[in-house]
Parts: C-alpha cells; structure tokens; sequence
C-alpha cells in the first residue's frame, strides 16, 4: 500500500473514528456499530476501504470477524510525513552551516 492509500482511506471522518476506536484491542462489526450513528453495512463497508488500505486486518472468530489495526498499515504514510521532517532539518542544517561562514 502506499500512503496515497491511507491518506485517502483516513480522509473521511468515520472511517478515522472506526480506525481510532480499533486502537486499544480489536472488535467485530457488531462491536463497532454500537458506538456509530451508522448501520451495520455501513460500518463493513468502511472497514472494507480500511482493510484495503492495509490499515486494519480481519481475523475470523466462530461467526464473527475481528478487526484490528495493522501495526505495519501506516508505515507508508508516516515514512512520507517523515520525509517532510528530514527535509526541513536539512535545511536548518545547511543554513546554520552557511551561517556559521559567514561569522
């Protein structure tokens, strides 16, 4: 996946609350839909843009399918806002080095 995918996947407001309710241990659809204003296939189909996004991975259980965050899911996105930050210390770096000629 890339982080295209999870930028995408995150931009809608209930798939990031689903995602962030995921956060402390893994639950089954029926699990999430209670705490959501949304029916059940709505909550699947979120799950489903998140499950291809690499975000969350699904593990059956008897009938039910639990879903969990997928530790590796945001390595992509956090790797390209990363790169953000070593950009920018870079660039401190190289004006505090052309700053110091100049003294």
């Amino acid at each position: 996946m890339t982080y295209a995918d999870s930028i995408t996947a995150l931009s809608d407001p209930r798939r990031r609350t689903i995602f962030e309710g995921l956060r402390e241990k893994g639950k089954s659809v029926a699990e999430i839909a209670k705490d959501q204003p949304v029916s059940r296939p709505a909550i699947s189909q979120h799950l489903k843009v998140l499950s291809d996004a690499g975000l969350v991975d699904v593990k059956p259980l008897g009938t039910k399918r639990i879903y969990t965050i997928n530790p590796d899911g945001l390595l992509p996105l956090r790797a390209y806002l990363d790169s953000f930050w070593d950009e920018t210390l870079a660039a401190f770096r190289d004006h505090v080095k052309s700053n110091q000629k100049d003294t």
